[in-house]
């Protein structure tokens, strides 16, 4: 079969295009032929080495959808499936290939109401936050979330899951006008703040918004130079959930303000996700996708072995300007 490998880490120059024997299936995985697969950026950050569970040679993806070649009476061969998480691309082959093995505890019937396309890329992002903001924040009905990066995928998810299961108060980041444009015809931000640069700081803003109390939950999927003004938005007792960090992953806040206002910070690593976790939390997830509920924000841009290359070359470099989703076949 065709795939994506990588023999060594270090260069986006080490991801060949390559035949590779069909993966084997074990008495607890499935073999499913891949018809989409999710692209992140931790996709490429496990070729750059950045990623510490990943041990080449390896194929990369996280993210799949497909049909059951190779089955169980569960799921017998030709089932519509989706699936995503574990150590899928990092420390097992993962789905950028035109077949992968997979953890049958990994992998869920595909909600007929997305095409394969559309199940493979929500994955990680609705994986991701739908753990950080149900079970590490614990996002209570009625309190208010502040949510970093809120145009891209994770941070579409969020707002998502934070107004819709929650039943929380969102606000949400506009860096450009395009930004708020979008935020303001979203039913699911009920605010947001500017973060072009203004003479207002985030803090100020946040406050503005909320009658001076501010926010009971921080969900930064930027890091860098959000950090310390995300921890200045937090109310007494108040929650921030990491999850990201710039090239430079050193940051500084003051202490005394910290421990002062009681605040809690929380980093969340979806990485470190069990296949067993990742099923879990897409089988919760499945009948919101099923009622449209939840979904992906736009559909995804399809690329195949011709030109997945170079989308791994803006996923690295962070200036992707859609959602790609392989298709090898």
């Amino acid at each position: 079969m065709k795939a994506l490998r990588f023999e060594k880490t270090g260069s986006l120059d080490e991801l060949k295009i390559q035949e590779v024997p069909l993966p084997v299936s074990g008495p607890d995985s499935l073999l499913i032929e891949v018809r989409a697969a999710g692209l992140n950026p931790n996709d490429a950050k496990s070729v750059l080495g950045r990623i510490p569970q990943t041990k080449p040679p390896r194929t990369p993806g996280r993210d799949f959808a497909g049909t059951i070649a190779l089955g169980t009476e569960a799921y017998p061969v030709g089932t519509e499936v989706f699936g995503s998480g574990g150590s899928l691309g990092f420390d097992r082959d993962g789905s950028h290939a035109e077949f992968v093995a997979v953890p049958s505890e990994a992998v869920q019937p595909k909600p007929r109401t997305l095409t394969f396309e559309q199940a493979a890329i929500v994955g990680v992002p609705y994986i991701t936050a739908w753990h950080a903001i149900l079970e590490v924040a614990s996002l209570q009905e009625g309190e208010t979330i502040l949510i970093t990066g809120t145009t891209g995928a994770v941070g579409d998810a969020a707002a998502r899951i934070a107004k819709r299961i929650a039943r929380g108060t969102v606000i949400g980041t506009a860096r450009r006008h395009t930004d708020a444009v979008r935020l303001k015809l979203l039913d699911y931000v009920d605010a947001f703040v500017d973060l072009s640069g203004g003479s207002i700081s985030l803090g100020e803003q946040i406050r503005g918004k909320t009658e001076g109390k501010g926010v009971d939950v921080v969900f930064d999927v930027v890091g860098g130079p959000l950090f310390e003004s995300c921890l200045k938005c937090l109310a007494v007792r108040g929650r921030q959930i990491a999850i990201a960090s710039t090239p430079d992953p050193k940051v500084t806040f003051n202490l005394a303000d910290f421990y002062q206002n009681e605040s809690h910070l929380i980093g969340v690593d979806s990485t470190q996700l069990s296949f067993e976790n990742a099923g879990r939390i897409l089988s919760s997830l499945s009948p919101y996708f099923e009622s449209r509920e939840l979904g992906p924000r736009d559909d995804p841009v399809p690329v195949g072995f011709d030109s997945v290359l170079s989308v791994y070359r803006e996923l690295a470099e962070g200036v992707a300007n859609a959602k790609y989703v392989f298709v090898p076949r």
